[in-house]
């Protein structure tokens, strides 16, 4: 019949300047799909050729067959948003239909035999269909190339990706992957990076096939596997037939021809993918395996020997805890279904060449480490609290009291000053009350750090271990952290993630790995345990610190980053979305005093723990949200209009 066409895509796990593994991974999926019969293989964005044209560098796909290359087409539509900065790096490729020669390296030339090859926006021509080039966020882009390049008759678009993981995001690449092809038909390819780029963010994969609007095939979106080859066959007639009523005029596309076929002559009996319903992850599920992936991308490169974390016994220390859990959860399972190369990097990591894990609990014990660091204001709840949630997925767990290194401090500064800081319960200031409550945090800090470096080492184990924080997305916002405390870290997988969402992860951890421990977690009201306890409980609490809620903390940070609000524009649209709950009045004082806590403390934002990428509304400058760290901090302008519209 021949217009039967089986086709390869893939999602690999590269790292930037590993040159000898990306080639490794490349060859790896490149024999995998001709072993399984593709006659195209298609891989993630920027998995190995940048190019420099005419002194510019640009973003590049290389298609090439047998040795020769056929074009190279440059990407045109630059990610420069969120997280992106693509512009640093590249140009975008202007000229529009414009194809140009490109001469090539001498090195490539006696590779090829070729001294140029074809640069610019064209689409590959073979004997009986045609293919067109997007890369990454030209999908994303309202001026799509797909849209011109279907109505002049390409028939396959494929997709290099290097898209990152973020809460609740997958249905949106799924449905403009499904979109591009129910316009006007055609298939289409997506390959994507996996893994931690060695940042902030975590590539996910999802390396699927569609065709006109359907999802054929659909790779994982959190797998340890550095090298996933998604595989299906299409039926170009299907293609062809979808289109047939459809009249249109167009701008043709530059036709690079090859002397080639993906197709056969005789495949009657070869069978076609069909299409299937995508299997989307729950955000808690996603939160369990997006962040335990990044973390043992990190683990493993790091080069030290696991982790160490300051479990307090609250939701937020615990949540970072069951991630690790949940990270070894995957390794168990995956060394389990036969990945020689994670089996390797676990026995690197442990120090034992012979050692295999049998269960998530028992390889918690030797790559994780918790410390429950008490003071005289920590209460006995959260004590023990931290110590049977460390029983129940296994850590190694250190209980310490700090009171001593505390009252050494504290005893320097009354050496100097001759005064002695007291609590507000005990008739101090707030300034006194501020300071003894950043002492402890601070103090908490350097004994992570201590015991990271030091306490394999007093276990005759070699190594180290890597500092873990635990800071969620909500108090980044206001600044509800001591600067240089136990949120200042190593690596922090839950700073992109709002309280709101890791409580609902808890109860998830639950029942997926029976750790009832956390049902007494979730119960209690989060503090920090800074301030004298009364009668042995708890009087602080972390809402009544802030001064508003979790959750409407987690409304407000959405308003900011996302819809771009001010204090003004947010005013006017909390007083819609809350007016069953509190008065005009009751939101302007809630807008303002989070004004001024953001603005207050946004300089906590320069010197904040790398974090794993889960939200749209994080604050991290370090890449992400590049505003000022300091501001006019008394908004005097924007809260005069509130305060006009709510008299």
């Amino acid at each position: 019949m021949g217009r039967k066409v089986t086709l390869a895509t893939c999602s690999l796990n590269q790292w930037a300047l590993d040159f000898e593994g990306n080639l490794e991974r490349i060859l790896k999926s490149i024999e995998i799909a001709k072993t399984n019969g593709a006659k195209y293989r298609l891989g993630p964005e920027l998995e190995i050729w940048p190019i420099m044209h005419h002194n510019v560098r640009y973003n590049c796909r290389v298609l090439f067959l047998n040795r020769k290359i056929l074009l190279i087409r440059p990407k045109m539509l630059m990610a420069n948003h969120g997280i992106y900065r693509e512009v640093r790096w590249f140009s975008p490729w202007n000229q529009l239909r414009k194809v140009e020669e490109y001469f090539l390296p001498r090195m490539i030339q006696e590779v090829t035999g070729q001294n140029t090859v074809p640069i610019g926006d064209c689409v590959l021509s073979t004997k009986d269909t045609c293919i067109g080039t997007e890369i990454c966020a030209e999908l994303w882009n309202p001026r799509s190339p797909h849209i011109e390049m279907g109505l002049d008759g390409v028939e396959i678009f494929t997709n290099s990706s290097a898209s990152h993981h973020e809460l609740r995001k997958a249905d949106q690449r799924v449905n403009l992957i499904k979109s591009a092809t129910s316009k006007s038909g055609g298939i289409y390819l997506y390959a994507n990076q996996r893994g931690c780029d060695g940042d902030r963010v975590y590539y996910d994969g999802c390396a699927m096939v569609a065709i006109n609007g359907d999802i054929v095939a659909q790779g994982a979106q959190f797998s340890l596997n550095d090298v996933e080859v998604i595989m299906a066959t299409a039926d170009l007639e299907d293609v062809r037939s979808y289109r047939g009523e459809l009249c249109h005029e167009t701008k043709p596309c530059h036709r690079v021809k090859v002397d080639f076929s993906l197709s056969t002559g005789d495949d009657l009996y070869l069978p076609t993918h069909q299409p299937i319903t995508w299997h989307f992850h729950t955000p808690e599920e996603e939160i369990s395996l997006g962040p335990a992936c990044w973390l043992w991308d990190y683990l493993r490169r790091s080069g030290q020997a696991g982790f160490l974390l300051p479990l307090s016994g609250g939701v937020d220390s615990s949540s970072t805890a069951c991630i690790v859990h949940s990270m070894c959860v995957l390794l168990c399972q995956t060394v389990q279904d036969g990945n020689k190369q994670v089996l390797e990097d676990i026995r690197r990591v442990v120090g034992d060449d012979s050692y295999c894990p049998q269960h998530a609990k028992e390889l918690c014990g030797r790559i994780f480490t918790t410390c429950y660091m008490a003071s005289e204001n920590s209460s006995e709840d959260t004590r023990n609290r931290a110590k049977d949630l460390a029983n129940q997925i296994g850590s190694t767990h250190m209980s310490i009291n700090i009171d001593m290194a505390v009252e050494g401090i504290l005893g320097i500064f009354s050496a100097v000053t001759g005064r002695w800081p007291q609590f507000r319960a005990n008739g101090g200031s707030h300034r006194e009350n501020l300071a003894l409550q950043n002492v402890q945090a601070r103090v908490r800090m350097v004994l992570a750090y201590l015991f990271a470096q030091l306490s394999l080492w007093a276990r005759g184990k070699p190594g180290g271990l890597l500092v873990l924080g635990s800071a969620n997305v909500d108090e980044s916002l206001t600044g509800y952290f001591t600067k240089y405390d136990c949120s200042s870290a190593d690596i922090n997988p839950i700073g992109g993630i709002s309280k709101t969402d890791l409580k609902s992860f808890l109860l998830y951890c639950v029942e997926q790995f029976q750790l009832t421990a956390l049902r007494g977690i979730l119960a209690a009201p989060p503090t920090a345990e800074l301030e004298p306890l009364t009668d042995g409980q708890v009087s602080q609490t972390d809402e009544v610190d802030m001064g508003m809620t979790y959750s409407e903390l987690s409304v407000i940070g959405r308003l900011r980053k996302i819809s771009k609000c001010g204090p003004f524009s947010m005013f006017c649209k909390l007083i819609h979305m809350w007016k069953d709950a509190l008065s005009p009045t009751e939101v302007a004082q809630k807008v303002k005093h989070f004004f001024r806590m953001y603005s207050v403390n946004r300089h906590k934002m320069t010197t904040v723990t790398p974090s794993y990428h889960a939200e749209s509304y994080s604050p991290d400058d370090n890449r992400f949200d590049l505003r000022p760290f300091l501001y006019n901090t008394r908004w005097s302008w924007q809260f005069r209009c509130i305060d006009n519209q709510v008299k």
